[in-house]
């Protein structure tokens, strides 16, 4: 990403630039939020100032400045200028839209074909979070600021823009797949995906490029979707899961303030992120149909594997993929959510149960994997994870509460939670390629401060690949891929034995290439075999 604004300070007007004969060069696009593969080109769709960005509940207290980022929130120009601009999306930028010629090894920013009506609806879009190229359409989509899911097209073959839509049935989107030659994506249904989730069908073409059918309904917003076993798999986030950008934030409106269910009450599971499956794809009709959208099965939750209720429900669930007949997915931790939404159930009192809840509410990313999923031969493995992890009993200690190391059911069969690093939080993306599974994470020790004791050998987000099926993983690269300051490996796309990354780095201050520090912003990358 290359520096697009100038900064002077906090609330100060932007000079011009960059370059910048005042002040220093920003980067806001921050992101690579949606990548999709079209013959030789990779089409891909930014989010500008992600960390800064944070849902309506979050309360925002001052700006933030440091060395590496700020976030002017209320104090930006665009909130000044736009008074209705809520101070929680005042660092928002418009996305960008790029095409990478793959041949030529050509950048070319494809946003300018955006007019008018189109225009006004990316600027609407706080990111372009999911991309996809299908039988001869790209599209590139996000969440709209204030209500819908904000889709564009191209065409893939032409490279001709096809136009827009607003789907204002829906509040979120995170990724697309092709299942048996179909397209199919997830979505959430209200503010943050917090009234359910939806699996799509993409029923249109090049004319009509917008058509989609509901043909999965679920309690919880789909994350991610994959094809296994002849079905349709997804993995949601609970409903009271914040953005992934909200370091720090406290829990959404339905969570706060009140006790979370138990996994053992009526209806406790439903709220949770969990792995859902569809019908038999081949089935009646071929692929998934409109009949089939209350046919789908869960098949696994968070909660049958934390032992602590309220921290199940921060958890999500993120990348999962198809290996050698088993299905393969991980866990996601919002950093520190966990914590707020404890704090707001049971509301510690004193300066040693304030620091109890925070110690005991960090989780790092665990790694499942399953077989004959839905059937009375079920069987789900933990590869990374841990085999206890604390719970929190309110009436322990006279009804003061306290922490107790209690067992997950599990047994890790290659290693602790994070791939051995506490402040890898998520596992965010799988691919599987040339016979091996690729897993990018994000890790959050470069943010985590001095107050939680990282280890700066563990800066940056990680890649590991799975050779095979019966040995652990192997670290390709734990520091960030070149950059400790790339957050983690958000996108992935396979082209035979080659890898596509779209990498997430936040850090809109560092633009500096004389310092000793890498710069901020997103990064494309390739990962080939040595030739």
């Amino acid at each position: 990403a290359a520096a697009d604004e100038c900064f002077a300070g906090i609330g100060v007007p932007y000079p011009p630039g960059p370059p910048c004969e005042q002040g220093q060069p920003k980067v806001n696009d921050a992101y690579v939020w949606g990548l999709a593969k079209a013959g030789r080109r990779l089409w891909f769709g930014t989010g500008a100032n992600v960390l800064c960005l944070k849902p309506a509940t979050y309360e925002v207290r001052q700006p933030i400045l440091n060395e590496d980022y700020t976030c002017e929130y209320g104090e930006s120009q665009p909130a000044k200028e736009n008074p209705a601009l809520p101070p929680t999306l005042g660092d928002h930028r418009p996305p960008e839209i790029y095409v990478y010629d793959l041949a030529t090894r050509r950048l070319t920013d494809r946003t300018g074909d955006l007019t008018g009506a189109d225009a006004a609806l990316l600027r609407d879009t706080a990111g372009l979070r999911a991309g996809t190229a299908h039988r001869g359409v790209v599209f590139l989509a996000g969440p709209s600021l204030v209500s819908g899911v904000n889709m564009f097209a191209f065409d893939a073959i032409t490279g001709r823009y096809l136009g827009a839509t607003k789907l204002t049935a829906y509040e979120n989107i995170r990724h697309f797949t092709v299942a048996a030659g179909v397209l199919y994506a997830g979505v959430g249904v209200g503010v943050n995906g917090g009234q359910g989730g939806r699996v799509l069908r993409w029923t249109g073409d090049r004319t009509h490029p917008f058509r989609f059918v509901e043909v999965g309904e679920l309690p919880t917003q789909a994350a991610d979707l994959a094809f296994h076993n002849g079905r349709l798999y997804v993995t949601t986030w609970p409903e009271a899961v914040l953005e992934e950008n909200a370091i720090g934030a406290g829990p959404t409106t339905n969570a706060a303030g009140r006790r979370a269910t138990t996994i053992d009450e009526p209806g406790g599971s439903d709220g949770l992120a969990a792995v859902w499956m569809s019908p038999p794809l081949a089935q009646g009709a071929p692929g998934l149909n409109p009949e089939d959208a209350r046919g789908w099965k869960q098949v696994w939750h968070t909660g049958m594997y934390e032992p602590d209720p309220v921290v199940a429900r921060t958890y999500a669930l993120g990348g999962l993929a198809s290996y050698k007949g088993q299905l393969y997915w991980g866990t996601m931790h919002v950093p520190l959510q966990a914590t707020a939404l404890h704090s707001a159930v049971y509301r510690p009192s004193t300066p040693a149960a304030i620091r109890d809840t925070l110690l005991n509410t960090q989780r790092a990313s665990a790694l499942f994997r399953g077989r004959f999923l839905g059937t009375g031969h079920q069987r789900v493995e933990l590869l990374y994870g841990a085999a206890e992890l604390p719970a929190f009993d309110p009436t322990a200690a006279g009804g003061a509460g306290a922490w107790s190391a209690t067992p997950t059911g599990y047994t890790p069969l290659f290693g602790a939670s994070g791939f051995g690093n506490r402040f890898n939080a998520y596992t965010w993306k799988m691919a599987v390629t040339d016979g091996r599974l690729w897993i990018g994470t994000m890790d959050w020790t470069y943010l985590a401060g001095t107050n939680l004791n990282p280890d700066p050998a563990e800066y940056g987000g990680d890649l590991w690949v799975f050779n095979s099926d019966d040995e652990p993983a192997t670290a390709i690269d734990t520091r960030g891929l070149g950059n400790y300051l790339n957050q983690g490996v958000r996108n992935m796309v396979a082209d035979g034995d080659t890898l596509y990354l779209g990498i997430a780095n936040p850090f809109n201050l560092r633009t500096d290439p004389t310092d000793d520090v890498p710069e901020g912003g997103w990064e494309l990358l390739r990962v080939a075999p040595a030739r």
